[in-house]
C-alpha cells in the first residue's frame, strides 16, 4: 500500500511483537520505520506466559536495528505511529520528546495504535481520558487512572486509536489496525 508506519521500542521491547509487527507492514508493502531512544542494535525481549507463574516470564530475544532516533521523528512523514510492549516503555513513557511526537499524531488525526505495555506511552502522554482501551491485564489500573475504560476485547478501536492486549492478540489486532489504515486518515 506504500504507507509509512513509525514503530516505537528500545531494550527491552517485546521481540515477537516487533518482528511481527515489521514482517506484517511489510507484507502489505507498507515501510515499517523503528525509532528508539538510539540509532543502533536494540535488545529485545520474549515475554511468556508459564503455568505457576503470577506474570509473565523474561527471556532475551531477537535483536534487531533502529532505523532513527525519536528525536529524528518528523510526524508528517507517517501514516501511523505504532506504541509497542514488553519492557520499553516503563522508560519509554519518560521521554518528553516520544510523548510529544504521540501527542502530534493524535492531534493531527493520524492513527495511534498500541500494543501490551505500549499503553502505558498513551496514558502519561495524556491520551487515555474518555478513550476505550485495551492492554495487557496489569495495566489496567494505570488506564482507569488515566481516565479511560479498560476493554476485555482482544483489540478495540476508539476514534483514531486501535489497541490490543498481548502478543496473543495479534489475529485480532491487526485486522483492526488494517481495517483502519484502509480508511486513510482521521483528520
Amino acid at each position: 500500500m506504500n504507507r509509512k508506519i513509525l514503530i516505537i521500542t528500545g531494550d527491552g521491547g517485546e521481540s515477537y511483537e516487533t518482528l511481527y509487527a515489521v514482517h506484517r507492514f511489510q507484507e502489505e508493502g507498507d515501510t515499517a520505520v523503528i525509532a528508539a531512544p538510539s540509532k543502533r542494535r536494540l535488545h529485545l525481549v520474549m515475554h511468556d506466559f508459564e503455568a505457576g507463574w503470577d506474570t509473565y516470564v523474561e527471556r532475551p530475544g531477537y535483536c534487531l536495528n533502529s532505523d532513527l532516533t525519536i528525536e529524528q521523528v518528523v510526524v508528517d512523514d507517517y501514516d501511523a505511529i505504532l506504541l509497542l510492549g514488553g519492557r520499553a516503555p516503563e522508560y519509554l513513557r519518560n521521554h518528553a520528546a516520544l510523548l510529544e511526537v504521540v501527542r502530534e499524531f493524535d492531534r493531527k488525526g493520524k492513527w495511534v495504535l498500541a500494543i501490551c505495555h505500549g499503553i502505558q506511552i498513551l496514558v502519561t502522554a495524556g491520551l487515555a481520558n474518555n478513550r476505550n482501551l485495551t492492554a495487557y491485564e496489569h495495566v489496567r489500573t494505570e488506564i482507569e487512572m488515566a481516565g479511560g475504560t479498560y476493554s476485555t476485547q482482544q483489540a478495540i478501536r476508539d476514534r483514531n486509536m486501535v489497541t490490543g492486549q498481548t502478543w496473543q492478540s495479534h489475529p485480532e489486532f491487526y485486522r483492526e489496525v488494517f481495517t483502519c489504515l484502509n480508511e486513510g486518515n482521521q483528520s
